[in-house]
């Protein structure tokens, strides 16, 4: 089995790269957004699929009009002229769209209520022409949108109305071709058919948006706000989201130099340095465990034993500071830019909650969080500085050396150490070499 589908995947996926095949896909693709140009997203969308129903429809009275020309008998002319001239306005679809966004739905409506009213007299109700009305519950609401509720609401009354009409005024003794059970039944089974995948097709359709909606709405929750928090906030958007943590860590860094190099490189540049910095700096925190918290221009400020608690937090941003110092030394020394980063480090009690009602978001608070800001202030260039309950945390595990007592603001004096990097592990196949920063003599005389 584990052969069968790995020969059928690749098998499509030579297929896929045919020359017809991928012209065929751009002609479908240009065929469904004929006439769409120049609308929003959400507009175009719906026009886009409206294109690919008039083209089924197309198809489907083709083949009425193939199935009543084969049958015997000169009755069945006008219903061939009828079907073809159906197909013919259908057609004119993706033109109309330049005009309205709805004329294109409306078009299809007339023509097919005029032309189904037009041919019951013919072959009566036991032909499947009410069959067909019942389309008309499910597809108006698609193709004219909920914005238009009322127009979708008389469409579909305007339908009921008809089979109505239809199935109570053309019964199979007044039909103007004597009824031929076996031409009634292959009419039906078609009628039957066409009405079952319309249904289908837009119910089906109408479940994807939602599906895709709650896809995009989760996946936009999980961009802003932690895992654990979105699915609070889902369950009850209504209550306040407010914790305290006993202990957790922060890291706050800060590109040194950034305003004079932003000034000589101009904005489009900028924006490209900080993109791939932010992405990777995004990618370390997910790699250790951290909880990414938002970025302020240059700086980034990350979190870890929160929303969820973690016995091991402070090693955790520790190693992120040390593989995020890596990374801006390899982009210095790849791109010539004179980029590098000041980390600050503290661990204590902070509090954690989601602000705002729009463009809201997961904040953090208190004195370690005031505490991790002055120390990256406090800092230098490639270096992590760290609060004294910190090194207690990471002494087992790291190196650091001694920076000295220095005044920080709203906390007095305070003895403070870098991270230097960490200690040497056994080796092992799944144990990775020791990271260590190195800071040298002149950084440290900078400090």
């Amino acid at each position: 089995m584990k052969h069968l589908r790995r020969a059928i995947r690749y098998f499509l996926a030579r297929i896929a790269h045919l020359p017809g095949l991928r012209k065929l896909a751009r002609g479908l693709a240009w065929m469904a957004e004929a006439g769409t140009a120049g609308y929003p997203t959400d507009i175009k969308r719906r026009l886009m699929i409206l294109n690919m129903f008039s083209y089924l429809i197309i198809i489907t009275t083709v083949i009425f009009a193939i199935q009543f020309s084969l049958t015997e008998g000169a009755e069945y002319r006008p219903l061939v002229l009828i079907n073809l001239g159906i197909a013919l306005l259908v057609a004119f679809v993706p033109f109309v769209h330049r005009f309205s966004e709805i004329a294109g739905g409306l078009l299809i409506v007339v023509t097919e209520y005029t032309a189904l009213t037009g041919i019951a007299p013919y072959i009566g109700r036991d032909g499947g022409t009410p069959l067909l009305l019942i389309i008309g519950a499910a597809v108006p609401f698609f193709i004219f949108g909920l914005g238009r509720l009322k127009l979708a609401i008389a469409v579909v009354l305007g339908g009921l109305a008809l089979h109505l009409f239809i199935w109570f005024s053309y019964p199979p003794s007044v039909a103007i071709i004597p009824p031929n059970p076996r031409v009634l039944n292959d009419l039906y089974t078609q009628a039957a058919i066409t009405t079952f995948s319309f249904i289908a097709v837009t119910v089906w359709y109408a479940f994807r948006l939602v599906e895709n909606a709650k896809t995009e709405t989760d996946q936009l929750l999980r961009n802003i706000l932690p895992d654990k928090i979105a699915e609070r906030l889902k369950k009850e958007p209504e209550t306040l989201i407010a914790d305290n943590f006993e202990s957790a860590s922060i890291l706050f860094s800060d590109i040194s130099g950034f305003v004079p190099l932003a000034r000589s490189l101009g904005a489009a540049r900028v924006v490209d340095l900080l993109n791939t910095i932010v992405r990777e700096f995004d990618a370390l925190a997910a790699k250790h465990g951290v909880e990414k918290i938002k970025t302020i221009g240059d700086a980034y400020m990350a979190a870890a034993g929160i929303p969820e608690t973690a016995p091991d937090h402070t090693e955790r941003v520790a190693r992120l500071g040390l593989d995020m110092i890596s990374f801006m030394r390899r982009m210095r020394e790849e791109t010539g830019l004179d980029v590098s980063i000041r980390v600050g480090i503290a661990s204590g009690p902070v509090m954690a909650g989601v602000i705002g009602t729009k463009k809201f978001s997961y904040d953090v608070w208190g004195d370690t969080v005031n505490l991790a800001s002055r120390l990256e202030s406090n800092s230098s260039p490639g270096y992590i500085l760290i609060c004294p309950a910190c090194r207690k945390r990471l002494e087992h595990a790291f190196v650091f050396e001694d920076r000295g007592e220095i005044e920080i603001k709203g906390v007095g004096m305070q003895a403070t150490y870098f991270v230097v990097g960490e200690k040497a592990r056994p080796h092992s196949p799944d144990v990775a070499d020791p990271i260590s920063i190195n800071p040298s003599s002149e950084a440290r005389s900078q400090a």
